[in-house]
């Protein structure tokens, strides 16, 4: 028997699996229109999560859904490894288990470290380890825990963002992304949507 302590994405893991959500997803059979589902596919690399199959409950949804999110995921400017931070540090603050799941993969591609992402269990320690993160990621944790808890943005908090990042259009950018990924956590964890 491993007596070895679970990672933060084993422990979400675990916690995502205790029970069905409150909607069925769409089975692989009914999906349509298929152009929607096509679509959703081409951005997914030919595959679909249940995320998706929940979304084609609303074609409509969907599509607006694909192309918004499509384009925070593939379009912007922002460091890759700063935003898969922030979306790691949204699921984290929102215990929005799928969320962290699916990207705690995303943010060790983009260059982060196990040990970062298993930092983020406790937040608050997180945001002042200034060996395990750098400024500006320090800087990402303390915006995403203002945006996602207060809502509000301080001034101070701005600042240090403003001098982390430097340009205009990378703190619009992560602005959004933030905003965009609490939406995302409310979505899966309102409708308790499992993982696949």
């Amino acid at each position: 028997m491993n007596d070895a302590p679970l990672t933060l994405p084993e422990q979400a893991a675990q916690a995502a699996a205790s029970s069905p959500s409150r909607i069925p997803v769409v089975p692989d059979a009914q999906l349509a229109p298929i152009e929607v589902v096509e679509a959703i596919r081409k951005r997914r690399g030919g595959t679909l999560l249940n995320l998706d199959r929940m979304l084609l409950n609303s074609p409509a949804f969907a599509v607006g859904w694909n192309g918004f999110l499509g384009a925070v995921r593939n379009a912007l400017s922002l460091d890759a490894r700063l935003r898969e931070l922030a979306i790691c540090a949204v699921a984290v603050l929102n215990r929005a288990d799928y969320e962290l799941l699916q990207h705690a993969p995303e943010w060790l591609a983009a260059g982060g470290m196990q040990a970062q992402l298993d930092g983020l269990a406790d937040y608050g320690a997180a945001m002042q380890d200034a060996t395990l993160f750098t400024e500006a990621e320090r800087a990402v944790l303390q915006l995403t825990l203002e945006m996602t808890r207060q809502v509000q943005v301080s001034d101070a908090c701005f600042w240090r963002v403003q001098k982390a990042l430097g340009s205009p259009q990378a703190q619009v950018e992560l602005v959004g992304v933030i905003a965009a990924y609490n939406m995302v956590s409310r979505f899966l964890e309102a409708l308790q949507v499992r993982p696949e």
